[in-house]
């Protein structure tokens, strides 16, 4: 049955089943075979990370459009509408086109659903084969694509791209990726293709060690932090950080980032890094005063972004144990001296107790715990009680039945001069930046 409407193709979308049993490319190229393989038309970067691939490629895309060249980008999850996943110049994908590429991506979804043991594809393969369909009839000069999940079984990986970017490795979804650093690395490690320069940021010894093996076996050269390029902090009064940047062709770089806290540093750095690796690939002329346009452009809803200046509240999707250590880093050294506030909402698939463990242990932090609707009845919020059981805070930990409730709680209490942070889930920070953007 065709779909006609847009809400008819997430539906479809949505619909589908998001895990198989066995993990396997095979799948996904059978799709995009029978599609007649448009991601082989693309020029493409591969990005993957536990955190810190939606900033980087945020920062990759606003320095490319700002050397002229028109971009792709392929990112989840969304943070407002699902069109933001796959955008053309920071501009989302039109309901209309939406539609139909999800008709003609249907077509061979029927047949692969009644031919194919495992039945048809998954909804991230066909939200993927979208993507591969739309970039490859519009033809931006790049494409930046953000893998799913890992790396080796993810359904992005089936691109050869020009270069590939591994930003960080932490625990999460162990379920899926392995409980060790190494076994995570591992899965991260399969994006590393042969003829593709693969730059990352600050890594583990243990998941570095796994990354310079597979490099190495690959026969591509690694790009590293301290071994390729430098990125480092500036001194600046402002919500706007200054970053110095330094490799071998550019020296001692100043630039300027509006995306705030210390996990960004890293980002713009292996953003840069990686732009110049792409632009060398290509045998294109960069511009250091591009760069700095194109990071000073930067947005990235929902990460560390700034929504209300007096009192300052601050939202940031810090959605895993990683992301919630970067957050007291950026607490701890810039916040200091201010009374911060804390929202929290975190899905109860996630390292949980730990996570809160991280911001109740720092002496000026009030932290206010509650709850939100998870994604899908299978992926639910954390138990608020649970989240507050046995932790040894600096300061008493609230509640709040919702986040409404807890919003409300806060902002009556808030001085010109304190800082609220809503953080957490993704899901939740989309949930309430549309309290506060609608």
């Amino acid at each position: 049955m065709a779909i006609d409407t847009y809400e008819q193709a997430l539906n479809f979308i949505h619909g589908r089943t998001q895990f198989k049993k066995i993990p396997t490319l095979k799948r996904m190229r059978k799709l995009m075979e029978m599609l007649g393989n448009p991601q082989n038309k693309l020029t493409m970067i591969h990005v993957t990370g536990t955190n810190g691939k939606g900033s980087t490629v945020a920062f990759l895309r606003s320095i490319l459009m700002a050397h002229g060249y028109s971009v792709g980008t392929f990112t989840s999850p969304f943070i407002t509408r699902f069109n933001e996943r796959i955008s053309l110049d920071n501009q989302p994908i039109d309901d209309d086109d939406l539609v139909n590429y999800t008709n003609r991506v249907k077509e061979i979804v029927d047949q692969l659903d009644e031919t194919l043991p495992e039945g048809g594809p998954t909804e991230f393969e066909i939200v993927t084969a979208i993507m591969f369909m739309y970039f490859a009839d519009v033809k931006p000069d790049v494409v930046v694509v953000e893998v799913g999940i890992g790396g080796l079984y993810d359904s992005t990986n089936i691109i050869q791209p020009v270069i590939s970017v591994i930003t960080t490795v932490g625990y999460d979804h162990m379920n899926i990726l392995g409980d060790t650093l190494s076994k995570i690395a591992f899965q991260k490690a399969g994006i590393i293709k042969s003829g593709a320069p693969i730059i990352i940021g600050n890594l583990p010894d243990e998941a570095l060690t796994v990354i310079r093996h597979t490099a190495s076996k690959q026969k591509v050269p690694l790009i590293e932090p301290k071994n390729g390029y430098e990125i480092t902090r500036a001194p600046s009064k402002e919500m706007s950080m200054k970053i110095r940047y330094s490799d071998d062709q550019i020296h001692q770089q100043i630039f300027s980032i509006n995306l705030f806290g210390e996990f960004q540093v890293n980002n713009a750095g292996v953003a840069i890094a990686a732009f110049v690796q792409f632009m060398d690939q290509m045998g294109w002329q960069l511009s250091v005063k591009s760069i700095n346009e194109g990071l000073k452009q930067t947005t990235w809803p929902g990460r560390m972004e700034l929504i209300n200046d007096e009192p300052t509240i601050i939202l940031d999707g810090a959605h895993n144990l990683p992301a919630m250590q970067s957050m007291k880093t950026t607490i701890v050294r810039d916040f200091g001296d201010r009374d911060v506030y804390l929202l929290v909402a975190i899905l109860a698939d996630k390292q949980t107790h730990a996570m809160i463990a991280e911001l109740a242990g720092i002496s000026n932090v009030h932290l206010v715990v509650t709850s939100f609707a998870g994604p899908k009845a299978k992926r639910p919020s954390a138990n608020i009680e649970e989240l507050i059981a046995k932790q040894h805070p600096k300061n008493p930990i609230q509640t709040a039945s919702s986040w409404q409730e807890g919003l409300v709680k806060l902002t009556n209490n808030l001085s010109a001069d304190d800082i609220l942070i809503i953080t957490g889930s993704l899901y939740f920070i989309s949930d309430v930046r549309h309290f506060f953007k609608d």
